[in-house]
């Protein structure tokens, strides 16, 4: 009987310590896998550049609601010429427009075109700051992309997919290069007027850690919401709080290994060191006269202007990337006297931040891309007697690039006799993405990130550099 109660029992131990080693490796495995996340929370997966990068920051300045190229950028002398007949047919065949009925007419440019600079750049009467810095613009005539919606175009020129939830260019960014500044986010957001159709995932970090998302900046009121001491907390209160909320969160931190704690620890010791350095960033009033005559800003009042001369104070700050967005580029209608009052408030500051840059010895290594989510259609829409405007066009667009290794005066593309396609030189939305990433010195095939068991990347499977772009 003893020795069947000695086999019963170590027969018990056997399945005990099965049972519990079990759990034993489960837990040391999950630990393993939490550990991993985390370290990939914490630093990015290319801590370095790929190769010797020309590009140490990215000023994004997206023109929301999509500007007319064939206004200011691709002149049309055939579309002038048979302004106001119907379009043909054959370009209408298995096309979809947003708003445009059947048996549309042309609409030709009312304003002129210019060569400017020594490379003799074509760019419209409407942008002369611009022209008079054409020198250092390279511009991309034939851009497609695969939306003609506003909101999923401009979520698939931020991520390369038109629904959200993936990665924006600029989290991928931050996460492959990380950030030079301690003081300020690696991202910076700065919007003039409504927040884009597309929403905060423009800037969002989808899948990638939280910490890699972009940070909006306000230019009036507090210039990050939540970020100042609240009524009755002083710095030194505010640094004890910050403190014991960081020592709970290491605590939880160790006991999970869950990668967000380690973001959330990341933003407070953030926050707490932008409540100095962000008032004296947005501070622009103590910039020389000369300066903000040039910008032609107002200090104290919400504009592009202002917004373009922050982006230049951020890139000197370190900032890795900062993005612009500017309302009001939706020309449905009477878009010739619309389009001139845009480019009055954006021409004279884009141009002097490209001036200022020069100067300050920073544009050779700060990358500016300027363009909307899409082009405008050769046909108009509306009475063509009536201030007629131009509809959503997503196969033929422009957008320029300037500074950063990128090779000035030149233009890269060719659209056909009406604007409609491009017939040299074709590129898509990949193609951007994979010059940009190019240089700033990342490799797009091998920036990736692992989620539900796929590697990503902005590129998806497809993306070709622009070589003729780079100087």
């Amino acid at each position: 009987m003893h020795d069947l109660f000695q086999q019963y029992a170590t027969a018990l131990r056997r399945r005990e310590f099965i049972r519990r080693s079990g759990i034993g490796i489960g837990s040391i495995a999950l630990s393993g896998l939490l550990e991993q996340e985390q370290a990939q929370a914490k630093s990015p997966a290319i801590p370095q550049p790929h190769f010797p990068a020309t590009a140490k920051s990215l000023i994004y300045l997206h023109m929301v609601g999509a500007p007319s190229q064939l206004e200011l950028f691709d002149d049309k002398p055939v579309l002038r010429k048979h302004h106001g007949q119907q379009c043909p047919p054959e370009l209408l065949e298995g096309q979809r427009f947003a708003f445009l009925q059947k048996d549309p007419k042309l609409l030709g440019s009312n304003f002129k075109f210019k060569k400017w600079g020594e490379s003799g750049l074509e760019i419209s009467e409407l942008l002369p700051h611009l022209g008079s810095v054409a020198d250092e613009v390279a511009v991309i005539k034939t851009l497609k992309t695969e939306e003609f919606n506003h909101g999923p175009a401009q979520v698939y020129l931020h991520t390369g997919f038109g629904q959200q939830g993936r990665p924006s260019l600029g989290s991928w960014l931050t996460y492959g290069l990380g950030s030079e500044s301690s003081e300020l986010p690696a991202f910076v957001v700065l919007v003039t007027g409504l927040t884009p159709g597309g929403g905060t995932s423009l800037w969002g970090s989808g899948f990638l850690p939280s910490v890699h998302q972009g940070v909006q900046f306000r230019t009036k009121g507090d210039p990050v919401l939540f970020v100042s001491n609240p009524e009755g907390i002083d710095t030194a209160a505010r640094r004890r709080i910050v403190d014991d909320i960081r020592r709970l969160n290491e605590l939880q931190l160790a006991e999970t290994g869950d990668p967000e704690i380690a973001t959330r620890i990341a933003s407070y010791e953030m926050a707490f060191r932008m409540q100095a350095s962000v008032p004296e960033l947005m501070d622009i009033s103590g910039e020389p006269k000369h300066i903000q005559e040039s910008y032609g800003i107002k200090p104290g009042a919400p504009s592009f202007a202002n917004n373009c001369l922050l982006a230049r104070r951020l890139v000197e700050r370190g900032v890795r990337v900062v993005e612009l967005y500017d309302q009001g580029w939706d020309h449905h209608g009477n878009v010739a006297a619309a389009l001139r009052n845009k480019c009055k408030q954006v021409d004279q500051p884009i141009a002097a931040m490209i001036r200022d840059l020069r100067q300050r010895g920073l544009l050779d290594e700060t990358l500016i891309v300027w363009g909307g989510e899409f082009g405008r259609t050769p046909m108009l829409q509306g009475d063509v007697n009536k201030k007629p405007g131009r509809d959503h066009h997503k196969d033929a667009f422009t957008m320029w690039m300037a500074g950063g290794g990128v090779k000035g005066g030149i233009t890269v593309g060719k659209t056909d006799d009406l604007g409609y396609h491009a017939v040299e030189d074709p590129r898509d939305i990949h193609d951007l993405h994979a010059t940009i990433l190019h240089l700033m010195g990342v490799d797009h095939e091998r920036l990736t990130f692992k989620f539900q068991g796929r590697r990503y990347r902005l590129t998806d499977v497809a993306g070709r550099v622009v070589e003729p772009l780079l100087s």
